[in-house]
């Protein structure tokens, strides 16, 4: 408009008047009384937050202004209509819990310290005990017999708190249980393995005192292992075995027991396809209960075991924890069949071997031999027959202490020379036989063997607490080996325990007659140290360097198994797998990783 060429148009709609109308349609509009009275509440709460409100009320009890002169009509009138009670619920509402000292103490009294529990000032109880629990001084109120807290929120904390002790001490109490109640059952399998023994079979020294470990291969970190088997079958065994076959030439076998099936795990190559000459794992043996015949045992302290199949071969391992394989295999083997395993003891052991071609099978046997000495078993075969030589174990007839055993698992430690308890209490068990002595001094060599004999069987760990110390053990090179030496007897008269031994001391030779020689004669005749020979001091051969790598990206492990991996870590090359899953060391862990996460350096 202001373009047009009137001029009454330009004057109407000149840019002074439009400028001066904008002004006017900008101007703030007045506040409501809504936004006022919200303003003023707003205002209003907030000054109330900064204090604690109080209301002060006067109450008149009569109209003739005299004392003792009560109108309670008039009084309940205006408590009603001065919104007294509303203000005590409001008030009451604040303070949501109100509870005595006494009550308050016995509700959370598992929360109060030990050393505040005899404490006679309740007051100062409760003050502590909420201060050690965090809990704000204004969220409650101590009275003079009472404790008011204000949001319920502290009430709920409290409450979590008692309950969260509550279940400490009995986690406390359910583990020592728990441990009680594990401890005694490996003490009954123990004993329930003992007693299929019992009479039938030499055992082993170490065998007694040892835990059941049940999984000897790790089973939780092989996969494929896993898959085989299945993953939801409970394995109660599984040990690294030796398989004898036909030829009596050993393989190493994976021995797994679970609920149902007995399975014998090796190795082979594959033939064919992109993992050629890999070895995998295969299943080379599965029975079930059902097929098992019976299972049969030398008398001798060796490990081979023969398991014996209806209508099929018979299987040869050698075992070390064949105690624990026979109890667990007994166990599933009762639950599953419903009669007990028939168990054979023999020296003389035979057993069928798998068909081949087209002619019979045949059978194989065994031959167990005991020589003087020797915990490992000698080998020998021949043909047919594999002869087997081994020396004495502890006799059959050893049976196993529980309660010593398991005083001495509580303490830590078990003493072997009290472990064992023999029915026959003149056959007590000892190491090995005597030792015979080197030609070291005429003097020390006329030591009475009766006494020796006499102290180790009726004193058995006075060795052990003798304050003087060993002179050493005496052992003859030439002779053949006899398994662990005894020590010699303690002298008679040992120097006193604070006494330090002079270099060169030498115990006092003994006669025939069982005297010492004198103090004289030992300082006429001084003793001087043999001379050490050289020791021809080896370096310690350098460590090979291993090829390493570095990772190229970040990588989070999927497994427990599997190392973590960061951009720039430098990491040692173990074994490279065709898979794909390198194994490495890392900042002194093993384990797996990928890799392409990762370039050779």
């Amino acid at each position: 408009m202001q373009t047009s060429t009137n001029c009454l148009v330009q004057k109407l709609y000149s840019s002074e008047g439009l400028q001066a109308s904008k002004t006017k349609t900008l101007r703030s509009r007045p506040t409501t009384a809504g936004n006022k009275i919200r303003n003023q509440a707003s205002r209003l709460v907030s000054q109330l937050m900064k204090c604690t409100p109080h209301y002060i009320r006067c109450i008149k009890p009569n109209e003739t202004k005299k004392p003792r002169d009560w109108d309670s009509a008039r009084v309940k009138h205006q408590v009603e209509y001065l919104g007294l009670k509303e203000n005590i619920k409001v008030r009451r509402a604040g303070f949501a819990y109100r509870r005595p000292f006494n009550k308050f103490i016995q509700r959370y009294e598992i929360l109060i310290n030990k050393n505040q529990r005899n404490d006679i000032d309740e007051k100062r109880v409760i003050q502590q005990t909420l201060s050690s629990l965090q809990i704000d001084q204004s969220q409650y109120q101590l009275g003079k017999t009472k404790l008011f807290i204000k949001a319920p929120e502290t009430l709920f904390m409290l409450e979590e708190a008692r309950d969260r002790k509550y279940n400490m001490y009995a986690r406390v109490i359910q583990k020592a249980f728990k441990k009680y109640f594990a401890r005694r059952r490996q003490e009954q399998e123990k004993q329930q393995a003992a007693d299929l023994l019992f009479g039938h079979k030499e055992r082993r020294r170490a065998s007694f005192n040892r835990n059941f470990m049940g999984d000897y291969i790790g089973l939780e970190g092989k996969r494929q292992m896993l898959n085989l088997i299945g993953r939801k079958e409970k394995v109660f065994f599984a040990e690294t075995v030796k398989k004898y076959d036909r030829r009596f030439k050993v393989s190493r076998r994976d021995l797994i027991l679970t609920s149902k099936y007995l399975y014998l795990i090796g190795r082979e190559q594959v033939k064919k396809g992109p993992e050629k000459g890999k070895k995998v794992e295969i299943i080379k043996r599965k029975l079930s209960f059902n097929q098992i015949s019976n299972i049969s045992l030398s008398t001798l302290q060796d490990d081979f075991v023969v398991i014996h199949a209806k209508d099929d071969y018979g299987s040869l391992l050698e075992l070390t924890f064949k105690t624990e394989f026979l109890i667990a295999l007994s166990k599933r083997y009762v639950e599953e069949t419903g009669h007990v395993l028939n168990i054979k003891f023999g020296n003389h052991l035979e057993f069928k071997i798998k068909k081949e071609g087209w002619g019979s099978g045949g059978t194989r046997h065994v031959q167990f031999t005991q020589i003087d000495y020797g915990d490992k078993e000698i080998l020998k075969s021949s043909g047919k027959i594999l002869n087997v030589c081994i020396g004495p174990g502890l006799p059959s007839t050893t049976k196993l202490n529980v309660n010593r055993t398991s005083a001495g698992h509580r303490y830590g430690k078990v003493n072997a020379s009290h472990s064992f308890r023999q029915t026959n209490p003149r056959s007590q068990f000892e190491v090995t036989e005597k030792p015979k002595l080197s030609v070291a001094d005429s003097s020390n060599r006329a030591v009475r063997l009766s006494n020796q004999k006499k102290q180790v069987m009726q004193e058995p760990k006075k060795l052990e607490n003798n304050n003087m110390p060993l002179m050493g053990m005496f052992t003859n090179p030439t002779a053949r080996p006899r398994g662990m030496l005894r020590f010699p007897p303690p002298p008679s008269e040992p120097p006193p325990p604070c006494t330090p031994v002079p270099l060169g001391f030498r115990m006092p030779a003994i006669d025939n007659n069982g005297n010492k020689s004198t103090q004289n004669d030992a300082k006429t005749k001084p003793v001087r140290p043999a001379p050490r020979a050289p020791v021809n001091i080896r370096q310690k051969p350098a460590l090979p360097s291993l090829p390493k790598a570095k990772s190229l990206y970040d990588y989070s492990p999927q497994d427990v198994d599997e190392l973590q991996l960061k951009e720039g870590d430098i990491i040692e090359i173990l074994k490279e797998d065709k898979d794909g899953w390198w194994h490495g060391r890392l900042n002194g862990r093993t384990g797996l990783f990928p890799s392409n996460y990762i370039v050779k350096i």
